[in-house]
């Protein structure tokens, strides 16, 4: 599991910054003012012009760099650091952010903490507090990212709570990242008001894809999951809205024990009602946040729901639906799925058990939350040799 946040020793007056890592000595003066130099080992002459300065490598020795003030000193761990990636550094309070690693494919951005449903195994709790400057350091950090990114998520909380300024956020991504794939999630609530995907749909952003969550076909069971009354009504009467404006969206189910009993009913009410949906996702828990403090509700092994996730799939399917897999071991699917498994644990999270060490299919497997030492699957095992991955010839148990 990578760091992401430290806390540093180095103190100075000025505002928090968004900035850039650079390495390279002889960088033009014009970008030095929204760059931070990175130096791995003390002892070096370095360029001034520069924001501020970061070194790793030194013990806690700031005095072997002398560069001035504007100095702070990395943990180890962060080592990884390199070139285009974007932080940010509060000199006053020394807290120190990584927002944006150009190297990876899992970049997202948290918006906001806050949200309008409640769901019973969220793993970002929602926060009542104002946090505008989540959107704002974005707003600010967009312009720094590499216009090649593949893609970048945004994410909450509910991120159409902020309005204008998410729009204002895809908008910019538009401009600065014109080549970038953007999936934004939400719960699709506030998308029953028109106004807002029509919105959304004026700015014309060619590869926005919106995931959005449902589980169940039954409007009191999802209505349960989310916490709030009237939900389902309020998603699927968003999810066509979206569909109305020419706006692309993705489908998602959490599974656990109070969605995966009606899971096949569910995909056939899918394939039938939101047939205009291109991906749907299949995801199973990650142990955070309220999914850590309702465990015992929510967890079953995912060995034990394989004959309702073979039905979904194959439902899915015949009617020519996208589907995938996230969040499983192949271990504990049932091998006619294992086409359908995807790598999707972002990887500042993702780890393998020592289990894993001797399977010869790791590298196409998904691996573990860093969160699964709370509960795992009683059926880890490695294979050694590779199975038939087709679903085809599965029986249709399917009511």
């Amino acid at each position: 599991m990578l760091t992401l946040n430290a806390r540093l020793a180095a103190r100075w007056e000025s505002e928090p910054a968004v900035v850039r890592i650079s390495t390279d000595l002889h960088r033009s003066l014009n970008d030095r003012h929204r760059e931070a130099f990175l130096i791995r080992e003390g002892g070096a002459e370095l360029p001034s012009g520069f924001a501020m300065y970061f070194v790793i490598g030194l013990a806690n020795d700031e005095s072997s760099v002398k560069i001035g003030a504007r100095l702070g000193v990395l943990p180890e761990s962060m080592r990884y650091l390199g070139d285009g990636d974007v932080v940010r550094y509060s000199p006053t309070s020394g807290h120190f952010s990584v927002l944006y690693r150009r190297a990876s494919r899992f970049n997202s951005m948290l918006l906001t903490e806050q949200c309008n449903s409640y769901c019973i195994m969220c793993s970002q709790p929602p926060k009542r507090a104002n946090d505008r400057h989540l959107a704002e350091t974005y707003l600010q950090a967009i312009p720094l990212m590499d216009p090649e990114t593949p893609e970048l998520g945004i994410t909450g909380g509910e991120p159409t709570l902020l309005g204008e300024t998410l729009l204002e956020v895809i908008t910019k991504c538009k401009k600065h990242l014109p080549r970038t794939a953007l999936h934004l999630l939400s719960n699709g609530r506030l998308f029953s008001y028109l106004s807002l995907a029509q919105a959304l749909a004026a700015i014309d952003h060619p590869e926005l894809v919106l995931g959005i969550p449902l589980y169940s076909d039954i409007a009191a069971e999802h209505d349960f999951v989310v916490q709030a009354s009237g939900a389902f009504d309020q998603t699927i009467r968003g999810m066509m809205n979206l569909e109305r404006c020419g706006q692309r969206v993705e489908l998602r189910v959490v599974l656990h024990k109070y969605t995966i009993a009606r899971l096949p009913l569910l995909a056939r009410y899918i394939a039938r009602n939101l047939p205009f949906v291109e991906h749907v996702a299949l995801m199973g828990l990650e142990l955070m946040g309220f999914a850590q403090a309702n465990l015992e509700a929510l967890w079953i092994d995912p060995a034990d729901y394989q004959s309702h996730l073979v039905d979904a799939v194959r439902i899915l399917v015949q009617h020519q639906m996208n589907v995938s897999i996230y969040n499983h071991q192949l271990c504990t699917l049932d091998e006619r799925l294992w086409t359908y498994a995807r790598k999707s644990i972002s990887d500042w999270k993702n780890e393998y058990v020592e289990a894993c060490s001797q399977c010869t299919v790791q590298g196409q497997c998904g691996g573990f939350f860093s969160s699964s030492n709370l509960r795992r699957s009683a059926h880890i095992r490695p294979y050694v040799t590779s199975p038939n991955h087709s679903i085809t010839n599965a029986e249709n148990t399917s009511s």
